[in-house]
């Protein structure tokens, strides 16, 4: 029998197997009505996918900060399992990156796509690929797998729990002092800051975020805002 995530005060965990998608499910139960705090998880053999679904009280607008709380939420928890030298970075658009390649991603949904209305639910989603598929050696030299990238000894389920855990502690000084330390800290682990960067069809300069994280993308028409509402997968 495998073993069940604990989860922290304020999260209850909810199982699901074969190829249900963790999303789908979470979408399902916002909308009937569950609880915040509900993680939907998938613990398969090659990956581990989840999702947390949150009741926000601001617009959506701000409530979009859940993306990158829980990307640091992420970061922390791995950094916190994994062996040292394995370094955890992450793409304004969700992308996860584990020691310079791409493994996995952290998606968005919420029940409405306005800037300025409180949705009624807001979803973040998590793929991590545990193993590479057999064809992906080699022929996708940019894509890895945890287990590739030396955390063999770190458990699906403690990756899971450490991630609620670090993503409240977020999620509590994002309420208690605003955007400033979650901006300080994700500066820090953000890829191709400064770079030039292909995104949702913008390219340009990677100039950095504006106080809701959105891009800020210098081009040759000057410099433009991709606001974190476009990552938004569906609207109910």
């Amino acid at each position: 029998m495998s073993e069940e995530p604990v989860f922290p005060p304020l999260f209850s965990g909810m199982a699901v197997q074969g190829a249900l998608d963790p999303m789908d499910k979470a979408r399902s139960e916002a909308a009937l009505g569950c609880d915040a705090g509900l993680i939907v998880y998938n613990n398969a053999a090659n990956a581990l996918t989840a999702a947390i679904v949150f009741a926000p009280e601001v617009p959506l607008r701000a409530a979009m900060a859940m993306l990158p709380v829980c990307g640091v939420g992420f970061q922390n928890a791995l950094g916190a399992l994994a062996p040292p030298e394995v370094a955890v970075h992450l793409e304004w658009d969700g992308k996860l990156r584990v020691n310079g390649a791409s493994c996995g991603r952290l998606r968005v949904d919420a029940s409405t796509d306005d800037p300025e209305a409180v949705p009624d639910w807001l979803i973040v989603g998590l793929e991590l690929p545990l193993t590479l598929a057999a064809q992906d050696p080699g022929t996708t030299p940019d894509a890895t797998a945890l287990y590739e990238e030396g955390c063999t000894e770190v458990s699906p389920v403690h990756l899971l729990e450490a991630w609620s855990r670090h993503a409240l502690v977020w999620i509590n000084r994002w309420t208690d002092d605003g955007n400033k330390a979650l901006h300080d800290e994700w500066r820090g682990l953000a890829w191709n800051l400064g770079e030039d960067v292909d995104l949702l069809g913008k390219r340009g300069t990677f100039l950095g975020v504006d106080e809701d994280f959105g891009m800020l993308l210098r081009n040759e028409s000057g410099t433009e805002l991709v606001p974190l509402t476009r990552l938004l997968e569906t609207v109910a």
